[in-house]
């Protein structure tokens, strides 16, 4: 065995470790690092050891993992409230209006008024003779007269439509009220600036379909087969551009001229008046259907009134013979 010399006290080896583990800790109490303790011990595989660093050196090892999470959160934070968008755009907050409502400078209105004017029932024929000969001869503006109806019987009526330039309408409504009583009038007005976009918007688009077709139509090498679907194809773009213009044009009409429905009717007192004087004109007619029904009503009960008068002698027999009996 060998023997070392210490204070003239011989150890072991196992003595000896131990001086050194409390030599190394006597050191780290005081500061320093223990002399002896030139080599750390390797630690075992698969073993975890945590290291100790020397009093007021640097931060502890513990906290590293809790301290990054938070500045992980923090940073996430910054970073969506950044790119978070204003109120208002995707809809947050409050929205000045909905995305597809037009301004109001960009409105597109359309115009109908309707209009009832009483007149003398012999007035009713040539007063609606006058407006479409006003119409036709574009006294008041550019006018098309789209409807005429007229009833005569006990009530006359007449009924105008009529499609203008905004200047004519009121002078239209003068001439149908003249020497007349003004009934109501009521206008309906209705914004086609969303209807307007939506066919541009389908216009634009059939254009671009029809001019990418085009564009196949005239490559090298397209098979029968192929041909002839483009070609149906193209057709189809074409019949479908031009129903895209027949409701622009539509629009625009609705949008440049108005429509105007004139009704004339016969005022309450000449119908009544005019009643009255029918009555005295059909009074003999009237007397004739009175007795025609008459002499009806008799040929219609007379077999009736027999049959009662034959069963009332027949009852009046019975009880006489019951009476005596």
């Amino acid at each position: 065995m060998r023997a070392r010399r210490s204070g003239g006290v011989a150890d072991d080896p196992p003595v000896r470790r131990s001086t050194r583990l409390r030599s190394a800790r006597a050191g780290v109490r005081a500061g320093g690092r223990s002399t002896r303790l030139a080599r750390p011990a390797t630690p075992r595989k698969g073993a975890m050891t945590m290291q100790r660093e020397p009093a007021g050196g640097g931060r502890p090892t513990s906290n590293t993992a809790p301290r990054a999470c938070a500045l992980a959160v923090v940073a996430w934070v910054l970073l969506a409230s950044g790119c978070a968008p204003p109120p208002g755009e995707f809809g947050g907050g409050a929205a000045s209006g909905s995305a597809g409502a037009p301004a109001d400078g960009d409105a597109l209105l359309a115009y109908e008024h309707t209009v009832g004017v009483e007149l003398a029932s012999e007035a009713i024929v040539p007063r609606l003779q006058a407006i479409q000969t006003a119409c036709r001869d574009a006294r008041f503006g550019a006018c098309t007269l789209l409807e005429a109806q007229q009833s005569a019987g006990d009530w006359p009526r007449a009924r105008v439509v009529l499609r203008m330039a905004p200047a004519g309408i009121e002078p239209m409504i003068a001439l149908a009220g003249e020497d007349g009583d003004a009934g109501e009038r009521s206008t309906r007005t209705e914004d086609l600036a969303v209807a307007v976009r939506d066919t541009r918007t389908a216009q634009d688009r059939l254009a671009r379909e029809l001019e990418r077709l085009q564009a196949f139509e005239g490559r090298p090498g397209l098979s029968v087969a192929d041909m002839i679907a483009l070609a149906e194809r193209i057709a189809a773009t074409e019949a479908q551009i031009e129903a895209a213009q027949r409701e622009a044009a539509q629009q625009r009409r609705r949008i440049d001229t108005q429509l105007l429905t004139v009704d004339l009717r016969a005022r309450s007192g000449a119908g009544g008046r005019g009643e009255v004087a029918r009555a005295v004109a059909d009074i003999g007619d009237t007397l004739a259907m009175g007795t025609a029904w008459t002499i009806r009503a008799a040929a219609f009960l007379l077999p009736l009134g027999l049959v009662l008068v034959a069963a009332g002698a027949g009852l009046r027999t019975w009880w006489r013979r019951r009476r005596r009996a």
